[in-house]
């Protein structure tokens, strides 16, 4: 279970305060759910939130669940570490022996397929290839959650495949929370929806009732 209480969180701009929740209170069950917003509106915010990256301005985010770093996000990693780096330094604080570190390493490594890149700093990678390494480090770990933002999107048709087969396997040992766009990831994904807008983050037990009021938001915003 996750439990928004009264959450709050904007960002200060020259002349008042942009809101991307709004005293929110929300009590969110342990199931597979599904995260919808226009551009802008906060989602990546609140994955981070929930990764405990970043924290509401009011209230408080309460679970005993344990959760990711979001994967598809640059928060993540470390910029100035290589990705290998970054897998060493996360082995060590998940208390990995030698043994599980070089094996999960060379699990990242392959997974990941940056090549030489591996070995470089993160700062010199795509915004698709910081994606892969976050995807890949997720991977080895056990999570109660793991938090997605559009990572299936990262990569040529065949890696997308390999991620969307091995997020698939991972799901039987935990649940996700994923930002997407497309329709078709959400229904095979998910089975609850979130829809983040104006400041209110409305929770649907059915995606496709997510999905639904989605599509009319935009509509809406289209003919204005």
């Amino acid at each position: 279970m996750i439990e928004l209480r009264n959450v709050t969180k904007y960002f200060k701009t020259d002349e008042s305060k942009k809101y991307l929740l709004k005293d929110v209170s929300l009590t969110l069950p342990d199931i597979n759910i599904g995260l919808i917003g226009r551009n802008g509106t906060g989602k990546s915010t609140l994955m981070r939130m929930l990764g405990k990256i970043e924290f509401p301005n009011e209230g408080t985010i309460y679970s005993n669940n344990s959760f990711s770093w979001p994967m598809g996000l640059a928060g993540g990693v470390v910029p100035t570490m290589s990705g290998k780096a970054n897998v060493k330094f996360v082995c060590n604080l998940y208390n990995k022996d030698p043994q599980e570190t070089e094996e999960i390493i060379e699990y990242v490594r392959d997974f990941a397929e940056l090549g030489e890149y591996f070995d470089l700093p993160v700062s010199t990678y795509s915004s698709g290839m910081r994606g892969r390494l976050g995807f890949g480090m997720s991977l080895p770990f056990d999570f109660d959650y793991l938090i997605i933002d559009e990572t299936l999107a990262t990569g040529d048709p065949v890696f997308q495949q390999k991620a969307s087969d091995a997020l698939k396997e991972k799901i039987g040992r935990c649940h996700i929370i994923l930002v997407s766009h497309n329709p078709k990831t959400l229904l095979s994904m998910c089975d609850a929806g979130m829809v983040l807008n104006n400041g209110e983050l409305n929770y649907y037990e059915n995606i496709e009732d997510g999905i639904k009021y989605y599509r009319e938001i935009n509509e809406k915003e289209g003919k204005k």
